[in-house]
C-alpha cells in the first residue's frame, strides 16, 4: 500500500486521457484540441505541435458533435425470427447510424471491423466540397435532405479524384468523425480494425494515433493476397489492417489474442486413439505417431506438428532444444544433470542450461518427469514441450491469403459480379475468436488423450469446464459491403458456441444487378443464406445456435415532430407552431416504429426482450390494452391508449419506469395526473412525451 495521499491532478490526466485522447500530443495536454473536442468556437492553433492538420479538419469536429433527431425503423418482413433474432443489420448512412447508436450501445462493443474506401482515385463516398459551409448547408445545397432534415437515398456519394485539391483532405474528413463515434461504442477490452492500403495508410496511422490515442495503438497486419502482381515498379500484393485497442492495459488484461494452429485438434484426436488401442506403451504410441505422420502429405497442416513424436502420461511432446542461448554470456548455468540410466553427468551445451538449477530439479521431481533423455549421457538432454499446452499462438503481423478467397465465397452465396474485392470469412473469423469470447467445453484430459494427469509437484489438476453462459460479445462492421462480418460472426458462434452478436451498417448504394439493385440488399440476402446454411446443417451432433436469426432496420426520420423553433417570426407562427405539437407524434407513425425509437434513446439495445403485454380494461368491454414490457420489466412503453383501470395491474409489474405517448390519455389531463401521482407513491418513474 502506498502511504502518500493521491496525485490528484494526475488521476484527472489520466481520466481525461481516456474520455479524449484527441486532445493530447507527445503525452501533453493541448488546450486548443480539448475545447475543440468538447465544441468549442473559434480555436485558433497557437502554439506548434506534432498533429496532422487538413482543410476542412474543424469542421469534420463540428459534424460529429451535430446530434442527430434519426431514428431506425424496423424491416420485419425482410428479417429472419424478427421477435427473437439477436443480430441487426441497418441499412442507412452510417454517420447518422452511428450518432442513433450512441447512447443504446456506448461502451458496449467488443469488435470493430471496417473496410472503408481505400482513396484509390475511383471510389466515391460523402464529403463536403466547400470547406466554408457546414455540412447541412452543403446538404442542402445539393438537394440531399428531406422535409424531416434527413438524408435521403440518391445523392449519397461524390466521386474523389486524385486531381481534386482537397483529395486527402475529403477523405479524413469523411473518417475522422466516424472513428471518433466508433471508439465511444468501443468497451474498455474493445479494439477495431481498419483495413487500408498504401494511398491513405499513413494518414489514417496519424489520425488514429489522435482519436484513439497512440498509446492504445496494437499493431499494424501486413496482409499478403497474392504471391505475384505486375507493375511498372513494384508488384504491390498486400494490404494492411491498423488495430487499436480502446484502454491498451484494458486489452492485454482480456488475456485472449491467440488462435488455434492449424492441425493441433486433429493431431491430439489422433493420439488420443493411439493412448485409447496401447495404454501406457508409449514406444509404440511413438513409433505409431511417426508412421501416421510419414503418411500425410507435406502441405497438410497436421504435418506441421510432426516434430512431436514422443508420448509420456502427460501427453504428446516434442523434445525440445534446453541449451542456454548464444549470447556471448558466461554466466549460463553449467551444472551436472546425471542420466537415470547409466547414472553419469549428461554432456552440456556449449552454451550452458537454458534454466537455473533449482527449476531443473524441480522438472526432474515431477511425475512424469519433464526432462527427455537420449539412451545414454553421451547425449544432450531435452525440456519435454507439449502439444496441448502450446496447441494455440499470437497472431503474426505478416499472413498471407488468396485475396480472390472472399469473391469465390460471395459468388457461391449469393452470385457472381455483385462486389468487388469482398474480404474473406476466414480471415475475420481469425480476428473474431482471438478477440472475443467463446465458451469453455469438456475437459482438458480430453484434449490431452483421454487421461488423467497426476503432476503433484506442479499441483497440476484438471477439471472438467461447464459450459458457462456468456455475456454477448457485439460486433460493428459500419461499411459492411457484401456482409462478410456478419457471415464471419454467424459461422465462429456455430463452431464454437460462442455468444457473439454483430451489428451491420450498409449505405444503400445503387447496383447494376437487377436482383440485388442495392448493396444493402446483397448483405440481408447473403446473411439470409449463411442462416439458411447453418440450419441445413444443424445435427444433433452440432446443433444451430439458438435464437438464429437477424432483425432489419433502415435508418428514417423520427416518428416524433420536430420543433423548428429559428423559422418563427410571428406571434401566429409561434401559435401555428403550438398547434402542430398537441401530439408530439407524426399522424399515421407506426406504433412498432415509435416502440423502437423510443427503445434506443431510452438507451436499449435494438435486440432487447420485448414483451407484448394485453391488460384488461372496464370502462370498454371485451378490449384489451396493449402495454411494452422491456427487458424484463424494467421499463413499459404505453403507446397507443390509457385507461383508469389500468393503473392498479400497471403499478402491480413493478417497473422502474412508465413511458407514456401523451396521446394515449386522450386530452384527460386528471388522466395523467393520477397516473403521475401513482407512479411518485410506487417510486416509479413516470415519464409523459
Amino acid at each position: 500500500m502506498d502511504g502518500h495521499s493521491p496525485e490528484i491532478t494526475q488521476q484527472l490526466l489520466e481520466k481525461l486521457k481516456n474520455l479524449v485522447p484527441e486532445a493530447f500530443a507527445d503525452g501533453r495536454l493541448h488546450v486548443e484540441s480539448l475545447k475543440r473536442a468538447i465544441g468549442e468556437a473559434h480555436v485558433l492553433e497557437k502554439n506548434e505541435r506534432y498533429h496532422l492538420d487538413w482543410p476542412g479538419k474543424s469542421q469534420a469536429y463540428k459534424l460529429l458533435q451535430a446530434p442527430s433527431s434519426a431514428t431506425l425503423r424496423p424491416q420485419s418482413e425482410l428479417s429472419i425470427n424478427f421477435d427473437t433474432a439477436e443480430h441487426v443489420f441497418i441499412e442507412g448512412e452510417n454517420l447518422e447510424v452511428l450518432k442513433v447508436l450512441q447512447k443504446a450501445y456506448f461502451g458496449k462493443v467488443k469488435l470493430i471491423y471496417i473496410d472503408p474506401p481505400y482513396n484509390t482515385g475511383s471510389d466515391s463516398f460523402i464529403y463536403p466540397d466547400r470547406f466554408q459551409e457546414s455540412k447541412a448547408d452543403y446538404l442542402k445545397r445539393i438537394n440531399e435532405l428531406d422535409d424531416d432534415g434527413q438524408l435521403m437515398r440518391e445523392g449519397f456519394f461524390r466521386k474523389n479524384n486524385k486531381e481534386n485539391g482537397h483529395y486527402h483532405s475529403n477523405w479524413l474528413n469523411m473518417m475522422l468523425p466516424r472513428l471518433y463515434l466508433a471508439r465511444n461504442l468501443l468497451r474498455e477490452d474493445g479494439v477495431i480494425f481498419v483495413s487500408i492500403d498504401d494511398n491513405e495508410v499513413h494518414n489514417l496511422r496519424c489520425v488514429m494515433n489522435e482519436i484513439f490515442g497512440e498509446e492504445n495503438f496494437v499493431g499494424v497486419l501486413v496482409w499478403q493476397k497474392s504471391k505475384k502482381g505486375d507493375a511498372k515498379l513494384i508488384a504491390k500484393t498486400h494490404e494492411y489492417i491498423l488495430v487499436y485497442g480502446r484502454i491498451i492495459e484494458k486489452v492485454i488484461e482480456s488475456g485472449k489474442w491467440r488462435r488455434k494452429k492449424l492441425g493441433v485438434d486433429e493431431v491430439l484426436a489422433h493420439y488420443q486413439q493411439l493412448r485409447r488401442d496401447f495404454g501406457d506403451n508409449h514406444s509404440t504410441i511413438a513409433t505409431a505417431i511417426r508412421s501416421w505422420f510419414s503418411t500425410l502429405p507435406k502441405s497438410d497442416p497436421r504435418r506441421s506438428h510432426e516434430h512431436y513424436r514422443w508420448s509420456d502420461d502427460r501427453g504428446l511432446y516434442f523434445a525440445a532444444d534446453f541449451a542456454g542461448p548464444d549470447d556471448g554470456r558466461d554466466s549460463r548455468p553449467r551444472y551436472d544433470i546425471i542420466h537415470p540410466i547409466t547414472n553419469k553427468p549428461c554432456k552440456k551445451p556449449s552454451t550452458g542450461w537454458r534454466w537455473d538449477e533449482k527449476r531443473t530439479r524441480s522438472a526432474l521431481a515431477a511425475n512424469p518427469i519433464l526432462i527427455h533423455f537420449g539412451p545414454d549421457e553421451t547425449t544432450i538432454p531435452c525440456r519435454k514441450s507439449y502439444l496441448h499446452e502450446i496447441d494455440s499462438e499470437p497472431l503474426a503481423s505478416v499472413f498471407y491469403r488468396d485475396g480472390r478467397a472472399g469473391t469465390l465465397e460471395l459468388e457461391k452465396l449469393v452470385g457472381s459480379n455483385l462486389l468487388e474485392f469482398p474480404k474473406d470469412v476466414e480471415t475475420l473469423k481469425d480476428f473474431i475468436k482471438i478477440v472475443t469470447d467463446a465458451p469453455q467445453n469438456g475437459t482438458d484430459s480430453d484434449r490431452n488423450g483421454g487421461f488423467q494427469i497426476n503432476d503433484s509437484s506442479a499441483n497440476y489438476v484438471i477439471a472438467a469446464n461447464k459450459q458457462r453462459k456468456l455475456e454477448p460479445d457485439y460486433i460493428l462492421d459500419f461499411f459492411a459491403g457484401s456482409g462478410t462480418t456478419a457471415q464471419s460472426v454467424l459461422e465462429s458462434n456455430k463452431e464454437d458456441g460462442g455468444n457473439r452478436r454483430f451489428i451491420a451498417v450498409q449505405l444503400p448504394e445503387v447496383t447494376d444487378n437487377e436482383i440485388h439493385p442495392t448493396i444493402a440488399d446483397i448483405a440481408r440476402e447473403r446473411i439470409r443464406r449463411v442462416i439458411q446454411k447453418i440450419q441445413a446443417e444443424a445435427d444433433l451432433a452440432s446443433p444451430a445456435p439458438e435464437n438464429l436469426g437477424f432483425k432489419s432496420f433502415v435508418l428514417a426520420p423520427s416518428n416524433f415532430k420536430q420543433w423548428r423553433g429559428d423559422d418563427i417570426e410571428t406571434a401566429e407562427q409561434l401559435a401555428e407552431q403550438l398547434e402542430m405539437f398537441v401530439q408530439s407524434e407524426k399522424d399515421g407513425a407506426n406504433v412498432a416504429d415509435i416502440l423502437y425509437e423510443l427503445l434506443l434513446k431510452a438507451g436499449f439495445p435494438l435486440t432487447t426482450p420485448l414483451e407484448r403485454l394485453c391488460i384488461p380494461t372496464l370502462e370498454r368491454e371485451n378490449q384489451n390494452a396493449t402495454v411494452w414490457r422491456v427487458n424484463d420489466g424494467e421499463l413499459l412503453f404505453i403507446l397507443e391508449t390509457f385507461h383508469f383501470d389500468m393503473i392498479i395491474p400497471l403499478l402491480a409489474l413493478k417497473p422502474k419506469e412508465i413511458v407514456c405517448l401523451d396521446s394515449v390519455f386522450h386530452n384527460s389531463d386528471e388522466l395523467k395526473t393520477n397516473l403521475d401521482l401513482q407512479c411518485r407513491d410506487a417510486r416509479i418513474r413516470f415519464t409523459c412525451i
